[in-house]
């Protein structure tokens, strides 16, 4: 039996005023989820990695002020089979637009709490999602 390898990000999430949550999808992925990526060795920390991606991802500008840390989750990685995805994950407000690019193939809002049959990464439908539906925050 093989141990999983695990790949370690940050995470977004960005809502907006209705409170929709926005995901992204990777292009040749199937799945939908956070926004977000690895650390690079120049990264200072889990904010200026995610400021980094946000805008190399999505072209938005990530407010630093009032990011709200919303816990550590891990769950089997979407794009990497036999991997674990473990995530720290923040509360961010971003300024758009928030548009498709760099490895980026789709850009989506959804309502936490009716994601009906879309294809969701387990971390965000399982761990993420839920938690914004038990504390839907204020939209701002």
């Amino acid at each position: 039996m093989s141990v999983a390898k695990t790949i370690r990000i940050v995470a977004a999430v960005i809502r907006d005023g209705q409170g929709r949550v926005l995901l992204v999808r990777k292009r040749g992925a199937a799945v939908w989820q956070q926004p977000g990526g690895k650390r690079d060795a120049d990264d200072r920390d889990d904010l200026h990695t995610l400021a980094r991606e946000l805008h190399e991802e999505l072209g938005c500008v990530m407010q630093h002020e009032g990011a709200r840390w919303l816990g550590r989750f891990s769950a089997p990685a979407a794009n990497e089979p036999g991997h674990v995805v473990e995530a720290e994950v923040y509360e961010v407000t971003a300024n758009g637009p928030f548009v498709a690019q760099a490895e980026i193939e789709g850009v989506c809002w959804v309502v936490p709490a009716m994601l009906g049959d879309l294809p969701i990464a387990r971390l965000s439908r399982e761990f993420i999602l839920p938690l914004l539906v038990a504390s839907p925050g204020n939209g701002s």
